[in-house]
């Protein structure tokens, strides 16, 4: 007997997250097994709240609105920051709703703390013998989900990075006069996103001139040596480094003192701006922070097809686990090969990844500590591969319509 899916997203938005979205709905469209398609509009408190969307209703037979779907960047549910408790009252709330809606198979898209829930949500619903799939679909720009090779959403922030790079390097290479720009790349615990600035180098190219990962303890002092012998081969320096930096102490550059999310994650902000200072009283050349900040999570304008391509089958992967009778699991990929670049998709036990994180690899930083080794640049060029077709409407790109997410009683809810 055919039961209803429900499905949403959480987490920071991503340039691919509703690839996955469109992959899943597609897969579930033409599915026996599944009956109506539900969307929790700002995922799982979205649900607490009955802010419920009929996802049947909107894209059935609607391939044009489909297809803009997974061109369109951020979350077209909406998104939250919702922690499950332990509280055996939350989770009776949930399988109150999952029930009303008649579901069978519930998905959620998301990073680390998303996995979390589907970690807590599958062991409950195991635990009390509820007949409801529970599957994560993964998603972050940090790159940091452990048991993936890589997550979607990272390789077209990695490529937004190396393009701002590239075009900071053009800007500043006009100019005689000696200059240093330090672009702040998010990534809290791991420097992927920072590390993949290094594609921007090519035969006529050579920044970014150093990149500075959190993996490795970060001194001010070399900081400034660094700076000033890049100085002295070239007018102007291009610096990225990881929002993350910490000191051999272990404490972030960035921290805002003691302040932290409802993950119990430090909350940073300004590192990028704190080195200007140090830049500017220690050596005193022109200087500015650039923080591409949320500009680099969802540029629906530059995504990498690879990474759309990869997010719509992971959607597709984890309802086809579901209905196979799968729980407790997330859709993932391993690499097969670079030469050429193939993946092969499984399901992994979401517990992997739930609370975890992945780090750059040391053996991928240089001995210096201000640069990434070539392993990291094989590692990095497949997943930037191919333009994708947008949609386009008067010169900019059409995305689907997400403006019901702007209304009153649909705000987000810290």
């Amino acid at each position: 007997m055919a039961k209803n899916m429900i499905i949403g997203q959480s987490g920071g938005p991503t340039a691919v997250i509703n690839a996955s979205l469109a992959g899943a709905i597609e897969y579930a469209l033409g599915c026996d097994e599944i009956d109506n398609i539900y969307g929790m509009v700002h995922g799982i408190q979205g649900l607490l709240d009955d802010n419920i969307k009929d996802l049947s209703a909107h894209f059935a037979n609607r391939p044009s609105r489909l297809n803009r779907l997974r061109t369109t960047p951020a979350m077209f549910l909406g998104s939250c920051r919702f922690k499950l408790s332990n509280s055996d009252d939350e989770y009776e709330k949930i399988i109150a709703q999952l029930k009303k809606y008649d579901v069978g198979y519930f998905f959620y898209i998301g990073g680390n703390d998303s996995m979390d829930t589907v970690d807590k949500l599958s062991k409950y619903i195991a635990k009390n013998n509820i007949d409801i799939k529970v599957v994560g679909i993964p998603k972050t720009i940090d790159n940091d989900l452990m048991g993936i090779d890589h997550t979607p959403g990272f390789a077209s922030a990695a490529k937004y990075i190396a393009l701002a790079v590239r075009n900071v390097a053009y800007d500043t290479a006009i100019y005689s006069i000696k200059s240093v720009h330090i672009i702040e790349a998010m990534g809290r615990n791991a420097g992927w996103l920072a590390a993949s600035s290094v594609l921007c180098r090519d035969s006529k190219n050579v920044a970014p001139h150093l990149i500075y990962l959190p993996e490795i303890p970060f001194s001010l002092d070399k900081f400034v040596s660094d700076i000033k012998a890049k100085l002295e081969e070239y007018n102007s320096v291009i610096v990225v480094v990881s929002e993350g930096v910490r000191d051999e102490n272990g404490n972030y550059i960035s921290a805002r003192g003691d302040k932290v999310d409802k993950f119990g994650h430090i909350m940073l902000s300004g590192t990028g701006a704190y080195l200007k200072e140090v830049v500017e009283e220690q050596i005193g050349c022109k200087v500015r922070a650039l923080e591409p900040s949320v500009l680099q999570r969802s540029a629906g304008h530059t995504p990498s097809l690879t990474d759309i391509t990869e997010a719509q089958n992971l959607g597709l992967v984890a309802v086809k686990a579901a209905v196979n009778g799968e729980s407790g699991v997330f859709s993932t990929l391993r690499r097969v090969s670079n030469k050429p670049y193939t993946v092969e998709y499984y399901t992994e036990r979401v517990s992997v990844a739930a609370n975890a994180e992945k780090t750059v690899p040391l053996e991928w930083i240089t001995q210096s500590g201000n640069d990434v080794t070539n392993d990291m640049v094989e590692y990095l060029k497949p997943l930037v591969r191919g333009v994708p077709q947008i949609p386009y409407r008067d010169g900019l790109p059409d995305y689907v319509n997400v403006s019901y997410l702007d209304k009153a009683k649909q705000k987000y809810k810290n």
